[in-house]
């Protein structure tokens, strides 16, 4: 989870690969007038979001269900999405990429193939909710490769066994 920028796609793929499980693309799940809306430099509301965190929670209930682990990339930047996500899948873990503002930019301004603009960072980062300690999630700098940090999540997540 994070902002966009932060690297969720790429740990993530790493990250399931270290755990040997499936991968799920949650921007691939975005309804396409969600995706109209941020291309044209629009910020989502939570009424916006609303049906793709269902979609994104549906997606977790189902892996909980079959008994397989996945991993989803998804920015889940306030406590109430994540609660919802967790509705879907109370076992579900968070690792919240982050990173400061300066960096985040400079990756998505380099970016060419993806729908977010950069101008939309700054409404990210004043709707993101970093997680509460309650919330048990592991928090990683982005400073460090994805490849370290998908190994830092792999050992946190291989240990925390619920």
């Amino acid at each position: 989870m994070g902002v966009s920028g932060c690297g969720k796609s790429t740990v993530g793929r790493e990250l399931a690969r270290l755990l040997g499980v499936h991968y799920i693309e949650g921007d691939e799940l975005h309804p396409p007038q969600n995706v109209q809306r941020m291309s044209a430099g629009i910020p989502l509301t939570d009424v916006d979001r609303h049906g793709w965190l269902q979609e994104v929670a549906g997606q977790l209930a189902n892996a909980t269900t079959q008994a397989r682990g996945v991993v989803v990339s998804c920015s889940a930047l306030k406590r109430s999405y994540r609660d919802l996500l967790r509705a879907g899948a109370p076992d579900v873990r968070f690792v919240h990429l982050h990173g400061s503002r300066e960096v985040l930019a400079g990756r998505m301004a380099a970016r060419t193939d993806h729908y977010m603009p950069a101008s939309l960072l700054q409404s990210q980062l004043d709707t993101l909710e970093p997680p509460g300690v309650d919330e048990n999630a592991l928090t990683l700098d982005i400073a460090e490769s994805p490849q370290a940090l998908a190994e830092q999540a792999f050992q946190h997540l291989r240990n925390d066994v619920p």
